[in-house]
């Protein structure tokens, strides 16, 4: 798959290009029904399907202040749109001039005259443009005075849930990672170095891999049953997510703890798969309390695990 960065990048003529258009954080279900749907349309005339998202997020030009945790790295999101058959990327730059920007300048500059698109792909809610002016309405409008077709894909809804990354985003926050990764369409997991921790695992027994928690949304506070990927190997693991009150911390950890492994792994990069929550944090009135409830998280995790394919 191919990544151009800047629509001013774009070079040479791309063959019957079948564009998705969105933001695509988390790139789940619904996002990835729009890239399958441009990958169809373009196979079935010989053309190049795309898909048109916006780097960085557009909220964080418009209100910095309400920017989201992010759901996936970029290097991530690249990767999952790949999947779906996608064979061009192309990122904007999403700047306060190109927000700025009136509707029918975009889908006559970008999409018109800079891709030169064939078919376009959008959510039902899709809107584009100075304040979000324009509306898939007048996306069809654009696209029959321009030389495109429009397609509008219809809501998709889970368990009674309307499919989003902010719907993604609440679940996880709720520690509800089996039904985000419903919506999601696999685990949800979170990739970063491991960094130095307080080494609180290690002097109880248990050796901790502490994860980088800058990047992406973190799950909310508790003990999961994991998978960690690390150099192309998945082991089985337990995670805790907190601030281990148990010895008066008041910074938010991640700490792995990896079965059957003993590598020395700090710097590297390792990708936390949340397979299952198995409770909540507790305060232990001892360090002895807590190894013993350690264990019996681990034999959880382990027959959680166990049970998968």
């Amino acid at each position: 798959m191919n990544i151009i960065r800047g629509t001013k990048n774009i070079t040479g003529s791309i063959p019957y290009p079948v564009v998705a258009i969105g933001n695509f954080d988390g790139v789940h279900v619904g996002h990835q029904i729009l890239f399958r749907k441009a990958a169809e349309l373009a196979k079935a005339n010989g053309g190049t399907p795309v898909a048109l998202t916006f780097e960085p997020h557009p909220l964080k030009v418009l209100a910095p202040d309400r920017v989201p945790p992010m759901l996936t790295t970029f290097h991530k999101k690249m990767e999952l749109i790949q999947e779906c058959g996608i064979e061009l990327v192309i990122c904007a730059d999403f700047t306060r001039k190109f927000a700025d920007q009136h509707p029918r300048d975009f889908a006559r500059d970008i999409l018109g005259e800079r891709i030169g698109a064939k078919e376009v792909v959008v959510g039902f809610d899709y809107a584009f443009g100075r304040g979000r002016e324009g509306t898939v309405r007048y996306l069809k409008q654009m696209g029959e005075e321009y030389g495109f077709l429009t397609h509008i894909v219809d809501p998709v809804k889970l368990n009674g849930h309307l499919v989003s990354s902010s719907r993604v985003r609440e679940l996880i926050e709720d520690g509800e990672v089996g039904a985000a990764g419903e919506f999601l369409g696999r685990y949800y997991s979170i990739p970063g170095p491991v960094i130095d921790g307080y080494k609180t695992g290690q002097s109880i027994g248990f050796p901790t891999a502490n994860l980088d928690t800058s990047r992406v949304k973190i799950p909310g506070t508790g003990v999961y049953a994991v998978w960690i990927k690390h150099h192309g190997k998945k082991y089985n693991g337990v995670v805790n997510v907190g601030f281990n009150p148990t010895f008066d911390r008041d910074t938010l950890s991640v700490e792995a703890h990896i079965f059957d492994f003993d590598e020395k792994i700090y710097g590297q990069e390792i990708e936390l798969v949340f397979i299952r929550r198995i409770r909540s944090e507790i305060k232990f009135k001892s360090a002895d309390q807590l190894v013993e409830q350690i264990q019996k998280d681990i034999q959880t995790a382990k027959t959680i695990l166990a049970d998968l394919p």
